[in-house]
């Protein structure tokens, strides 16, 4: 009898409780795919392996045979051996691949395609593109073995209810090492790190489990009200004050009410005082400064979408040691207040005890496999991230993220593993979806978005240019929140659009006057943006040009025919918007007038444009103290969260107008239940 297939809807209603484990359990960590090994595993690598069986009726010409297919960073190669009746060998080379997901599949996809003696084999959790790319690889192998071509069956984003699974046992005997903390911090990076530092700075003993083998960094644009920073700013100028009830309403409605208000709140009231403190941390050596971006966009000529000046930034100065960055600073910091870190250690569970209370952790060490159990007297604070690599997860729960996005190596590595570990210890999810989703990555002409393409990262796919969709036709108002864009995008042929721009592009660059992360000029008070124009340009115009990403021709037909779009449609859509831009106004879509820029000078541009999914902002419900709650909003004792594994403060579009709200409010909620699990 085939598995019921289980929907985050259903999932709510609690359904799910009845959802079969998975076949085959991974390791859970901190913040990316799993990996089991022999010991834990037989049947997939090592000494646990059975012999290999016969393939299905198939003879092969003995010998070695090689092929190679696209990964998300790289070209996998796949090297197989065959005798007459079966394959002997299988050699994987990953290592283009991001080292700390596809790059570290390879032995265990190599152990599982001998095994099975097929290509046909499990994708791994979180790295579900590499694995497509060594299964398509070494089905080309077994057909040049053959003499008969080979295909794969099945679509490994099965969206079934095995994404949850049930909580691993791991038996007593199998514990061979514990340890004692009073604050356990699970997950190093953007929240982690914040956690850390304060909770060591309020006295508390703090041990950190992290999946990697060094902490990550933390991200940049850190959205905050009313830092000393902002404050001088808007001494400056007024325009880029905010008025906290309008900005609590406006992400509201980027919510469409699915949040928690007061979460909001606290993110408004306490962020200041975490940029403040972060910034007397970073700038006490002389090593960085906090800069405030200072943008709120054309106010004279308003668009639709309010930005905020909200963003903050550490700039690494000219007289820093080499190699100095935040993570390598704020390491420094720790381990003069005595944190312990336990790298290349993965969650695998929490442990609770009779009465539900949340009293560590089971985690396993990556170096030799040995289970540890980790007891904290005063609480687990949960930094683990979402669940963006974890194909299973996206497709139960967000299908059209998956359909949008176009694979790049940057973004996140999160799996959801920490959100699993939370539900398994009674955790409430969040009843809808949430991503965080640029225009940023691009496709060649003969291809589309969606999961399963690799593309390039495309800085400049947030500039409001003219774009149309595959048939050649404008669809939208360019301007405004990258996801609104994005999800207009979603309602058109194939999820996929294309940008359309002339060699006037810089001058109209600057004239769109952008905001936030997206912006290629100095901000008007100085803080410089995250890339700027010239650089962008040149990559365009240079390397995505020659590799075919980026057509260049001296007509629209020519470009139409370059993009693989209707020339007819693409001519009266550059006409019409040229029109409506010699009027002054967009009578189709609403554009502001600034942002309203022709297409006349030659040579033009086109480039396929989809979704760079940057990561979930989805997870377990949370409190106002960081406590995670259960479905009736009752306290799991000794369990808080902070992050991308946690909900309640963002639904169904990222309001990106914000400059750094995700980071922003990861901080301060790191920063919130640190001081209250130091001081029980």
């Amino acid at each position: 009898m085939a598995k019921p297939e289980i929907t985050r809807r259903e999932f709510i209603k609690g359904l799910a409780a009845g959802a079969a484990s998975l076949a085959t359990l991974g390791i859970l960590q901190s913040c990316e795919y799993s990996l089991q090994d022999s010991k834990t595993n037989p049947g997939i690598g090592g000494g646990g392996a059975a012999a290999p069986q016969a393939s299905s009726g198939l003879t092969f010409t003995p010998g070695t045979y090689e092929a190679t297919a696209r990964g998300i960073g790289s070209d996998v190669k796949v090297t197989m051996t065959f005798d007459e009746k079966s394959i002997t060998d299988v050699q994987i080379d990953v290592s283009g691949e991001t080292p700390d997901i596809g790059g570290k599949i390879g032995d265990q996809m190599a152990q599982a395609i001998l095994q099975a003696q097929s290509a046909d084999v499990d994708a791994v959790s979180g790295a579900t593109i590499t694995s497509d790319a060594i299964k398509a690889a070494a089905a080309d192998c077994i057909s040049q073995a053959s003499g008969t071509t080979v295909t794969l069956g099945g679509d490994s984003a099965s969206g079934s209810s095995d994404w949850l699974g049930e909580a691993p046992e791991i038996a007593e005997s199998d514990i061979t090492e514990t340890l004692d903390t009073e604050v356990l911090v699970v997950g190093c990076g953007t929240g982690g790190w914040i956690t850390t530092m304060t909770a060591a700075e309020e006295g508390a003993k703090v041990l950190v489990l992290e999946k990697r083998e060094t902490p990550t960094n933390i991200r940049h644009d850190i959205g905050a009200i009313g830092s000393k920073r902002q404050l001088e700013s808007i001494a400056a100028d007024p325009k880029y004050a905010i008025d906290k009830m309008e900005a609590l309403q406006d992400i509201v409605r980027y919510g469409g009410g699915y949040v928690d208000s007061d979460l909001i709140k606290v993110w408004e009231n306490e962020s200041a005082e975490l940029v403040d403190w972060l910034t007397d941390i970073l700038e006490r050596d002389g090593y960085f400064a906090m800069r405030h971006e200072a943008g709120v966009g054309n106010i004279n000529d308003p668009g639709r979408d309010k930005a905020y000046a909200t963003g903050h930034s550490p700039e690494t100065l000219p007289g820093a040691p080499e190699g100095m960055e935040t993570d390598v600073y704020f390491r420094q910091y720790c381990d003069s207040m005595g944190v312990e870190f336990r790298c290349n250690t993965a969650l695998v569970k929490l442990e609770q005890d009779g009465n539900g209370k949340v009293t560590g952790a089971i985690a396993q060490d990556q170096t030799d496999n040995h289970y540890i159990r980790v007891n904290a007297s005063k609480g687990v604070i949960m930094c683990a991230g979402g669940y963006a690599s974890n194909t299973d997860m996206m497709q139960a729960l967000q299908p059209m993220t998956l359909s949008m996005k176009i694979n790049l190596p940057a973004g996140s590595t999160c799996d959801g593993s920490g959100i699993k570990a939370m539900l398994w210890a009674g955790a409430a999810l969040d009843p809808t979806h949430a991503s965080m989703m640029f225009n940023r990555a691009c496709c060649l002409p003969t291809e589309t978005a969606g999961y399963k393409t690799n593309g390039k990262m495309f800085w400049f796919g947030e500039q409001p240019f003219l774009k149309v969709n595959l048939n050649g036709k404008r669809f939208c108002n360019e301007s405004g929140p990258y996801e609104f864009m994005l999800h207009s995008m979603y309602m058109q042929p194939n999820h996929t659009y294309c940008d359309i721009f002339d060699s006037n592009a810089k001058a109209y660059a600057e004239q769109f006057d952008e905001v936030g992360c997206c912006r290629l000029f100095p901000f008007d008070n100085g803080a410089p943006s995250n890339r700027d124009f010239d650089s962008v340009w040149d990559q365009i115009t240079g390397q995505f040009v020659d590799e075919g990403y980026v057509i260049k021709a001296d007509t629209i037909e020519d470009l139409a025919k370059g993009m693989n779009i209707p020339a007819d449609n693409l001519v009266a859509a550059v006409d019409r918007y040229n029109e409506l831009c010699a009027k002054g106004v967009d009578e189709d879509y609403g554009k502001e007038l600034h942002r309203m820029t022709p297409v006349t000078q030659a040579p033009y541009y086109g480039v396929r444009v989809g979704a760079w999914h940057l990561t979930t902002l989805n997870g377990c419900r949370i409190n106002t103290d960081m406590q995670v709650i259960r479905e009736d909003g009752s306290v799991i004792e000794g369990l808080w969260a902070t992050g991308d594994c946690t909900g309640g403060f963002f639904a169904q579009t990222y309001p990106n107008l914000f400059t750094g709200l995700a980071c922003g409010r990861t901080m301060t909620f790191g920063r919130h239940a640190a001081k209250i699990v130091a001081h029980l």
